[in-house]
């Protein structure tokens, strides 16, 4: 079983943060229980927030921003589907996933540690994607038994089809994420 951090624990939140964020709590922490504990206790007391900054910096540092986001987007935008799909297969092979392709809602069966995931990303260069894909995808996998279904997108969403995902949980891939994964 794989352990994952609630989403609103105190570390889920800073991770989400800038990394100094975290920097900041840890030395507070630090300069707060070294009045009441020794500063080698304090020090080993405020470790995980160090840590969580470090990670926050990795991710921020592997994350393109800005005028790199949209260079990277622009970039899988001019893919054609053949590459588009090999950058994918790729960026989840890199991930652990046992990757193979699928017909019909979905394009891609993701496999690790035994769990399912369904990908459809046919429809990535659409400028404006409502919520019947993700309809046809969360419907897919719940036929085949998914335990997770990815919709991956450069263009935008309607506040509909994110209120769908989010709603099903429906994981999108956009933005910087999407870069990320297709990267090299």
């Amino acid at each position: 079983m794989k352990w994952k951090m609630a989403e609103n624990s105190l570390f889920g939140i800073l991770l989400r943060k800038s990394w100094w964020v975290s920097a900041l709590v840890a030395l507070g922490t630090f300069g707060a229980m070294r009045h009441f504990i020794e500063w080698g206790y304090a020090l080993v007391a405020t470790t995980p927030f160090f840590v969580i900054a470090l990670i926050a910096a990795w991710k921020q540092i592997r994350t393109p921003s800005g005028a790199r986001l949209e260079h990277a987007l622009e970039k899988v935008r001019a893919m054609s589907w053949e590459d588009f799909a090999r950058a994918l297969e790729a960026g989840f092979g890199r991930d652990g996933y046992a990757v193979k392709r699928v017909e019909g809602a979905a394009d891609l069966e993701l496999e690790k540690a035994g769990r399912v995931s369904l990908v459809c990303a046919r429809r990535w260069k659409v400028a404006r994607t409502g919520a019947e894909p993700l309809k046809e995808l969360a419907a897919a996998g719940e036929k085949r038994g998914a335990g997770e279904c990815m919709y991956v997108v450069a263009g935008e969403l309607t506040e509909q089809a994110r209120r769908f995902a989010q709603d099903k949980g429906v994981k999108l891939v956009e933005g910087a994420g999407l870069a990320g994964l297709v990267r090299g």
